[in-house]
């Protein structure tokens, strides 16, 4: 049987690499993409089976457009997108710039639309096809000195939501992963940045982003693998936000 094919945006690290191995360890062909080349051969020599290592900039059409025709090319048709890549940082919102603001938008929002565009048309003619969105809690909820990265997850939830109404009953699910604060280069970076500006120690910086989760932990990216795992076999579940927040235990043999 001819393996089901997956592409990956922000693949190269963080919780992008954890759902590539997921999927590439459950069977699937993995075609690992993100801006920085060194990250996602890595990725790719680490995955099981077929994977291929590309160099994609979501905010980029062309580039997006090279990244779906050589992964069709060398794997075969997508049957799995997973729209990863993100950006998130931090202002106040009076000192939001507008290309700040834009560039959250160009990359968290108009990039996976450009990629489920792109993908979708074939996915309805095979009538079998799978969108994840990794969105964030901050798409469901509302958070100080981060509008933009706020506004841009609740755009991309919305989208989520409306495509997957569209679709409903053709073979194809949309659904949306939102995880809150994650152990990934994210809330380090977010740490040294309180660090920076209160003087807290690294390990009190990073307590304090993970007491803001509901389940007062930070989420580890093998959940979010997982959950992204499950929705590929999940033929029913369509238009759904999946909160990972910390509230259910730590999967065994999790990274840290």
């Amino acid at each position: 049987m001819i393996p089901r094919v997956a592409l990956i945006t922000g693949g190269g690290r963080g919780i992008g690499r954890a759902i590539a191995l997921r999927l590439a360890t459950d069977g699937l062909a993995v075609a690992i993409g993100a801006r920085t080349r060194e990250q996602v051969e890595d990725t790719a020599r680490a995955a099981a089976g077929r994977a291929l290592a590309l160099r994609v900039d979501v905010s980029d059409a062309d580039s997006i457009a090279a990244a779906v025709e050589r992964t069709t090319r060398e794997l075969g048709a997508i049957d799995v997108l997973v729209n990863n890549a993100g950006v998130a940082e931090s202002a106040p919102f009076v000192k939001t710039e507008p290309d700040f603001w834009e560039r959250h938008f160009a990359i968290n929002v108009r990039g996976p639309y450009l990629l489920t565009r792109a993908v979708l048309p074939g996915m309805l003619e095979r009538r079998w096809g799978r969108v994840i969105n990794v969105a964030s809690l901050a798409g469901l909820f509302g958070s100080p000195y981060v509008t933009a990265y706020t506004a841009s997850k609740h755009a991309l939830v919305g989208f989520t939501r409306a495509l997957a109404t569209e679709v409903s009953g053709k073979g194809v699910t949309v659904n949306a992963l939102c995880p809150g604060f994650t152990a990934t280069d994210i809330v380090w970076n977010g740490a040294r940045n309180i660090v920076a500006k209160t003087g807290k120690s690294f390990d009190d910086a990073v307590k304090a982003l993970a007491e803001m989760n509901p389940g007062r932990r930070l989420v580890e990216p093998d959940e979010v693998a997982d959950a992204a795992a499950r929705l590929v076999t999940d033929d029913v579940t369509n238009g759904e936000t999946v909160v990972l927040d910390g509230t259910a235990p730590a999967a065994k043999g999790v990274s840290r």
